[in-house]
């Protein structure tokens, strides 16, 4: 029997609290015609397409990984059917993007799924949605993974990153090449390559990056040479976009296909799914 909505909710985001954020849509929907799906019980979501008619609508309920695995797991253009989404996630990065804020009404994103940019790391391809982080950003995730096998309180990213720029984390050197075109940079703190703007929970690395430009074009935020204090003093900057202002620590660079070579292994995040040891990025635009 068709549903007003089949929600496929992540009963892990927000630190467990992805239930309770989905069965609030009863209230914001208006409707307790709802089916609950807990992703982490969904083995095949082909199968799970293929239980219901082309019309039933679709809501996904979780955070930017939520959105990752989905886009990676099932070829979102075969599918027929709406899909909607609505965030529950700490960070919710995507949501962001779009102008919403927490608590405004789910929205259509089927547009936003279609003609996703790739990631290639140690030969394995996936999809991302936001961007993929290279540098203190994955090394926060790292950080907080570990964390997270130790302890149930909620993970303060910002402090990590400010005790990693002050102590821990040591910025490489980089090769950039885009679109065949090389650049080298020392002393690199960051060097995520961007669908979106946002990424990181909040963090506006490329103000500029249109995820619907229709071209296939990719930015990468290069973060480099400047010192322990001055990358601290200047880092808050980065979550209103005002850090590009800093042309000399701040490069962006833009284009269709870009790689990130780091002189040694450091971790990276796609869409705050933390890979560690990796030496090279490789991003790939639609079309490129």
């Amino acid at each position: 029997m068709k549903k007003d909505y089949v929600v496929l909710y992540n009963s892990k985001s927000n630190n467990g609290n992805g239930e309770k954020i989905a069965r609030s849509l009863d209230q914001i929907l208006k409707t307790t015609d709802i089916e609950y799906v807990d992703v982490l019980e969904i083995k095949d979501y082909k199968s799970l397409f293929e239980m219901y008619n082309d019309n039933q609508k679709f809501l996904i309920c979780g955070g930017d990984r939520t959105l990752n695995h989905f886009v990676n797991d099932i070829d979102e253009e075969l599918i027929p059917n709406e899909i909607y989404y609505y965030p529950a996630g700490t960070g919710n990065d995507f949501w962001n993007d779009l102008g919403l804020k927490v608590g405004d009404y789910p929205v259509n994103i089927k547009k936003y799924l279609v003609d996703l940019p790739t990631i290639t790391i140690d030969g394995k391809v996936s999809k991302f949605i936001n961007g993929v982080g290279y540098g203190i950003d994955g090394y926060c995730c790292e950080v907080g993974d570990k964390l997270k096998e130790t302890s149930t309180k909620k993970i303060n990213y910002a402090s990590i990153a400010v005790k990693g720029v002050l102590f821990h984390f040591k910025p490489a050197n980089a090769v950039i090449t885009v679109d065949g075109k090389r650049y080298e940079y020392k002393k690199v703190w960051l060097a995520p390559m961007m669908n979106g703007r946002f990424y990181g929970g909040g963090m506006m690395a490329t103000p500029n990056q249109n995820r619907l430009n229709g071209k296939g074009m990719l930015s990468c935020l290069v973060w480099h040479g400047s010192g322990r204090l001055a990358t601290l003093i200047n880092f808050s900057k980065i979550f209103k976009g005002e850090h590009i202002k800093n042309e000399k620590m701040c490069t962006v660079l833009t284009g269709k296909s870009i790689t990130v070579e780091f002189d040694k292994p450091i971790a990276a995040q796609i869409d705050g799914e933390t890979v560690l040891n990796v030496t090279k990025c490789e991003a790939r635009g639609f079309g490129a």
